[in-house]
Formats: C-alpha cells, structure tokens, sequence
C-alpha cells in the first residue's frame, strides 16, 4: 500500500478549531483560493505520516509528532487515478499552536470550528467529505 499512495493531508485541532489556510488564487491551480488543511503530495518513499509531518512543516513551520495523529484513513486520490490519499486527524499543543507561521504557500491561515469548515462553500470538497468521515466516526 505505501507504494500506491501520493499524499497525505490532515485535520489538525488546537482546542475545537482546525487549522485552515486559504489556497493561493493563481490559474490551474486545484481549488485555488479555497480554504484547505496541512498537508500535500508525497516526495521519494516517505510513509504517510512523513509526508505529512514534512509538509506541516513547510506550510506551517511546526513539527508533528506520531503520537498526535490520532486518526487516519486512506480514500481514493483524487487527482491520481489508482492511487491512495491518506487524511489523518490530530492535535497540536499550545507551543505548536503559537508558533505557527505561514509559508511560502497561501495566502493567510486560520483557525476554524468544524461546522463553519463543513458549511463554508469556499472550502475544498473532498476535504469537507473527509472531515465528515472522522466526525462522524468520533460521535460513533
């Protein structure tokens, strides 16, 4: 399975927000100017959670550990036909929370109650479908 997986995106809560940013508005860019999560396309033979922490990284200047993943499920890609997409769920601590910085992707970052993300029309579909997944599987 971890041959035939691109990316790996995530859910990330500090309290009961999520961490959102907005999508740069550049044409051909998928769901430009739409609010996303952390995460991004796989680099060389990186497990999901590599991907994932390297690209929080990136995008957001903080460092996640495995223990605070604390739900992942693999979807169909949806830009890859006949590959996997990992979406995981996790926390950040207060010090991860207050160090967050934007990086040289998108235009400004948030944070965001689910239900606002869940309803916003501005948001990235399949990630809306996802989210629902994990709250759903939490309330069950």
């Amino acid at each position: 399975m971890r041959e035939s997986f691109c990316g790996a995106k995530a859910a990330l809560f500090y309290q009961d927000s999520l961490l959102v940013y907005l999508r740069d508005d550049k044409p051909g860019l998928p769901f430009a100017a739409c609010w996303d999560f952390p995460g991004g396309g796989r680099e060389g033979q990186e497990s999901p959670f590599a991907c994932l922490q390297r690209e929080t990284q990136e995008e957001f200047g903080i460092l996640l550990q495995p223990a605070q993943i604390i739900w992942q499920r693999s979807y169909p890609s949806w830009q890859q036909p006949g590959a996997l997409s990992f979406f995981m769920a996790g926390r950040l601590d207060a010090a991860q929370a207050a160090a967050i910085r934007l990086g040289d992707e998108g235009q400004c970052w948030r944070w965001m109650p689910p239900a606002e993300y869940l309803a916003l029309g501005a948001a990235v579909p399949y990630l809306q479908q996802r989210l629902q997944h994990y709250l759903q599987h939490m309330a069950g």
